[in-house]
């Protein structure tokens, strides 16, 4: 499938896709910063929820095409991590169990309400109140759509997040990756791992053998683009291992490096950050460490010119 728009000046509408009987994917365009993908599962009794949004706005609309398939109530929300774009809108989905792993909780907490200034330029985030999973697992949890089994499964270490975990529905052959999987965007994983991340997308997402793959960011896809992410993850290694070598820092190595064929990827400053990863991991830090993340961020501000990352959520 193709990368994404590139017209970040005007996200297109979002579109509501069933991707399989009762299977909803809502893709936002065009899938960059705090701009997520959702879906949802309906069955006899209420909806499954697959992550909410990044704002008040977003999240609203995400209801409003839940409420145009089924008169059905959202019974249980899963957040596939805690960054605010799949979390923020949690408390919007009044009466629903909260699902996610425990570190999804600890980290959504962490993070705290939104804030946009001085890495993102102004966003309208809403009245948003912080509304973390309570209910809470280590490994995975079974839900069921009427007869249909839904497997949230953590994926064992840390990847794009610390706290990653996936919605596998194996009768349909669809999976939810959260962001373990960017369709035309830059992956990033300033805190997660990029060894980590290469794990797991080949011995845990691969082997699911899903035909369809609703992606954190950017259009439906299949399999194909799990190969295209691994691919510039090698990238980041490879040119971590060249720069580290060179004695150069990540945001020197990001000024000089070439990104080929990832060039067309959209929020192409988050190599520096994810070269920040990269050098830790060369440097002998386990996958996930604590790193100084506003000193990543910061340097991602300076290569994209002293000016605040563009976010249109």
């Amino acid at each position: 499938m193709s990368s994404i728009a590139r017209d970040v000046t005007m996200p297109g509408p979002p579109r509501l896709e069933e991707v399989a009987e009762g299977v909803f994917a809502y893709v936002q365009p065009d899938g960059t910063w705090w701009i997520n993908n959702t879906g949802f599962l309906v069955g006899a009794r209420g909806v499954i929820s697959v992550d909410s949004c990044s704002t008040e706005r977003r999240t609203r609309a995400y209801l409003h095409a839940i409420a145009s398939v089924t008169d059905r109530p959202v019974r249980t929300l899963v957040n596939t991590h805690h960054h605010g774009d799949h979390t923020f809108g949690n408390y919007l989905f009044a009466g629903a169990t909260v699902v996610g792993h425990e570190g999804t909780r600890e980290g959504a907490l962490a993070w705290g309400k939104p804030f946009s200034a001085p890495i993102w330029t102004e966003v309208d985030w809403g009245e948003v109140e912080l509304e973390p999973p309570f209910l809470t697992y280590r490994e995975g949890v079974t839900l069921w759509v009427d007869d249909l089994r839904c497997e949230v499964r953590y994926v064992g270490s840390p990847a794009h997040t610390t706290n990653d975990s996936v919605v596998w529905i194996p009768d349909r052959g669809v999976l939810f990756c959260g962001d373990l999987l960017f369709n035309g965007g830059t992956p990033f994983l300033v805190q997660g791992s990029i060894a980590g991340a290469i794990s797991v997308l080949e011995e845990t997402v691969r082997p699911l053998g899903a035909a369809t793959i609703v992606p954190g960011h950017g259009p439906v896809c299949g399999p194909e683009v799990i190969d295209r992410v691994l691919g510039y993850l090698r990238f980041v290694q490879e040119t971590a291992a060249h720069g580290r070598a060179a004695g150069l820092t990540p945001l020197e190595l990001a000024t000089e490096t070439d990104l080929g064929p990832y060039a067309e990827l959209s929020d192409g400053e988050r190599i520096v950050g994810n070269l920040h990863r990269a050098y830790a991991e060369l440097d002998g830090a386990e996958p996930g460490a604590q790193i100084d993340l506003l000193a990543a961020m910061t340097d991602m501000v300076t290569f994209n010119g002293g000016k605040p990352l563009s976010c249109h959520a």
